[in-house]
Parts: C-alpha cells; structure tokens; sequence
C-alpha cells in the first residue's frame, strides 16, 4: 500500500516506473529478436562484375545447321571461343552475358545448401538454332551436382528453376532429380501449380513427367529486368518471380541405379539454350528456415 505525500513513496514511484520500463524495453527486443528473419545474414556475391571467377563453364555438342542435328563431340569444359559466357557492360554495370549461341551451362565452382539466392536477368534480341523459332530460353539449376552434361548432353543432374518468355518459375527435373509439388492435372500430360492441390512425383522416369508449370504468371515484358528469388532449405525449395510465390517444392532427392537418395547440396548453374540472356545482381546468404508465410502444409505424393 502506498501512502501519498512522503519521499519514501515517491522514490517507490520512481522505481517501480524505472523498473517497469525496463521490462518494457526488454519484451520489445525479445520480441524483436524472435522476428527477425534468416535475411539478416550477410549476402554474398556470385558475381563481381570483373569476370567469371568462381564459375566453370560448359559446353556440350554444337548444332549442326546445314544436317539440322547435333554433333556427338562437346566443346567441353571451360573452352569458350565464341564467348557464349562473358561480361559486359550494360546501362553504366557490368552484367553476365550468355549468348547462347551453343547449348551448355556455366556453374559455380562452390556448393551450397540452406540459402536464399537473388538475381535479375533480362533477355536479349539474338536467337539461335534450333531454338530459333522458338521461345527465348534459359534456366537456373540448383542443387547441380554429378558431371557436367548428364542431361541431354549439356546440363548437369539438378532442379530447374525454369527462366523462359512465359514459362518463368516452371519447375523441371533434370537428369535424376525429383521433387514432389503441389499441383492440379489439367490434361494428360500437364500439371500446374496449386498450392492446395494433390502432391505430385516429378522426374525424368515418373509417369507424371518430369515437368510442372507455375502459377501464377508473374514475369515482365521481354526486355526488362525481372527478379528470381530461390530459396532451398533442406529438402523443400520455393520459386519466387518478382515478388510472386508461384512455386513451392518438397523433398528433393535424387536417382542413384533404383535408389532415391536426398538431394539438399549442389552448385548454381545458368543455362545457355538458344537465346540471349543477361543477368546482375547474383546473391546468395544462408538461411535457417524458409518464411513461414510462402510455405504450405505437406500432403502425401502420388
């Protein structure tokens, strides 16, 4: 009980007020620890802007134009005479050009796992056969691992983040990789992403296919720059075009003979398929979880 009027209650006042905002401040800051985000991790550059140190390069057959059919050689392993990889610069910066002029793909040299990456392409004007004709084409491998070339002759094992003119945040399984996703049958042979659809198995023997399409569309007109953002922890990845969650994947394993063995470590790789590509802005931090607020409930695969 407090008795008004003495210097004894009020120094009283005086700490109970002290000590009350202290304990204010104190559940403020727990509070603010216990929300910050795996984003407060320092990023990482992949790309300096100089050249292409800490990436190899990988060029597989070239493209017969007078026969209309690929050649059995590749080119190889950080051999490049037409500069399909290179640095130039573009609007006062120095980007990542990929011309694609031949089929191939340049990798990091590091591995990585449990990260968030970020980056910026735009496309182009050159096109190139066979893919003359077509869409403009490239994609982001993650998870690569294995040799180069195992899929067709140019890409390495791996998931696609899939960066094509209309197709930008498709998931595709490249050479052993598989991943479960979310999604709703709308033919025989085409699956599209719904984040409360049936889980579906993707891989390159699956009677699903190996293939499924983002939803929702989210990527800008031919020319102007769009952001990726990939996030991979542990076994699930989400694909994120500018802003738009439009792909979110679980339990990333690979093929090894008739075996499925995780697949959660790998190297980052662009692709060179037939078209002029750029990119900036390449970034990578650790992370120790995905934001809950992109994630979905699992549900048993089909």
């Amino acid at each position: 009980m407090f008795l008004e009027g003495t210097d004894y209650n009020n120094n009283l006042y005086a700490m109970y007020y002290k000590n009350l905002s202290k304990a204010i401040l104190l559940l403020f800051f727990l509070g603010s620890c216990l929300n910050q985000s795996s984003e407060n991790y320092k990023w990482k550059s992949l790309f300096d802007g100089k050249d292409l140190t800490g990436w190899n390069t990988y060029l597989g057959p070239k493209y017969d134009t007078i026969l209309n059919k690929w050649d059995t050689i590749p080119t190889g392993l950080n051999i490049d005479p037409a500069k399909v990889f290179s640095v130039i610069e573009m609007g006062g910066e120095k980007v990542m050009r990929i011309s694609g002029e031949q089929f191939g793909g340049i990798s990091t040299i590091m591995e990585f796992e449990n990260y968030h990456l970020q980056l910026q392409f735009k496309w182009g004007q050159l096109k190139w056969p066979p893919s003359k004709k077509g869409k403009k084409d490239s994609g982001l491998m993650y998870y690569a691992v294995g040799p180069q070339g195992a899929d067709g002759g140019f890409w390495m094992r791996s998931h696609e983040f899939q960066i094509e003119e209309g197709d930008c945040g498709d998931y595709w399984a490249c050479a052993g990789a598989v991943f479960d996703v979310m999604a709703k049958k709308e033919n025989d042979s085409t699956y599209v992403y719904n984040k409360d659809g049936d889980i579906f198995i993707f891989s390159t023997v699956s009677p699903n296919g190996r293939n499924c399409q983002k939803y929702p569309d989210a990527e800008k007109p031919s020319g102007e720059w769009n952001t990726i953002d990939l996030y991979c922890y542990g076994s699930t990845s989400v694909h994120i075009v500018n802003g738009v969650v439009n792909m979110i994947l679980h339990n990333s394993r690979q093929l090894e003979g008739n075996k499925e063995i995780p697949l959660t470590k790998g190297k980052i790789q662009f692709e060179s398929e037939g078209a002029e590509i750029f990119y900036r802005n390449i970034k990578i931090c650790s992370i120790d979880k995905i934001p809950d607020n992109i994630l979905d409930v699992k549900k048993s695969a089909k």
